[in-house]
């Protein structure tokens, strides 16, 4: 399974083509849908002051920001790092167009030229949520992910947020909250058990839970473009 950076970005204001910049970028990446560790935090100095509606969002004060580094002295290191992989990014045309802008001041080519993909986790929610509220706190909310410790909004915990939320939407486990040791079993001691010697009743499901699962079909149907796999079992059944 290819590498995925789960990304998201904190900038002065909401226009990079008249001006603001990024001055937080936070990445957590997955491989095999699992947190490695591997991620990356950076602050940045903008070189301006941010918007005060910016500001109550993000916290980042230019006091603070004051002894960061430029982008375009880390925009290399940022492009080794995100090279190949696919990206996870909610409302992506925002971060990567700040990102693009960014790369461009530095002599940078875009992003397109040097990550595999860019998935819109905000695209696939309205996908599978049509007509409800999916931004990155609505869908928390929804998966039950905790965010209780969030004051502000900030690029490195909206992105850990945005993993968790992910792997819900796709459905590949409930949580990232899965520590398991590389030399132990998931679920504890394996015990070999000879079935044949039980005689195991055949629950068949009744309609209000067939109702329910093909429910659920459809919503993985939408979120993996059609490519649900017990779909082609039960096809070829």
């Amino acid at each position: 399974m290819s590498r995925q950076i789960v990304l998201d970005t904190e900038t002065t204001g909401l226009s990079a083509e008249n001006g603001d910049r990024v001055i937080e970028l936070g990445c957590v990446e997955l491989f095999n849908r699992k947190p490695t560790g591997n991620d990356l935090h950076i602050y940045f100095n903008p070189e301006r002051e941010s918007h005060e509606d910016a500001l109550k969002v993000h916290g980042l004060t230019t006091d603070f920001l004051r002894d960061k580094p430029k982008f375009a002295m880390l925009a290399q290191d940022v492009v080794d790092y995100l090279r190949d992989a696919e990206l996870i990014i909610h409302n992506a045309a925002f971060d990567v167009g700040f990102l693009n802008k960014e790369f461009e001041r530095a002599g940078l080519p875009p992003l397109h030229t040097f990550v595999a993909e860019v998935t819109d986790t905000l695209a696939m929610a309205k996908q599978v949520y049509p007509g409800k509220r999916n931004s990155l706190d609505a869908l928390c909310d929804r998966f039950g992910v905790d965010r209780s410790n969030r004051t502000f909004h900030g690029a490195k915990l909206d992105a850990q947020l945005l993993a968790d939320v992910y792997i819900n939407l796709t459905r590949g486990q409930d949580a990232l909250l899965i520590d398991v040791a590389a030399d132990e079993p998931a679920f504890g001691k394996v015990v070999a058990v000879d079935l044949r010697s039980f005689e195991l009743p055949v629950l068949m499901a009744v309609e209000q839970e067939m109702t329910a699962h093909d429910a659920l079909l459809q919503q993985i149907d939408k979120s993996s473009g059609g490519r649900t796999i017990f779909r082609k079992l039960e096809a070829s059944a």
